[in-house]
């Protein structure tokens, strides 16, 4: 009952539309540059990984260091 008055039926409407509309745009944006992606971007995973691993790390040893 309390979601009932913030989810109206237009409300729901309008989500939809933004999300459909959202995810459209998003596709068509990164087809559009998926030249430039493979140029610019070619080591992103790698240097995710590696700088992810590393603040997994650290947060870690501080939790284990500090004992919290």
């Amino acid at each position: 009952m309390f979601l009932a008055a913030y989810f109206t039926s237009g409300r729901i409407l309008f989500m939809v539309f933004f999300i459909i509309s959202f995810l459209i745009l998003a596709i068509y944006s990164y087809k559009k540059d998926i030249k430039s992606h493979k140029i610019h971007y070619k080591n992103a995973a790698k240097n995710l990984l590696i700088y992810g691993s590393i603040t997994l790390i650290v947060f870690v040893a501080i939790r284990l260091f500090t004992g919290n």
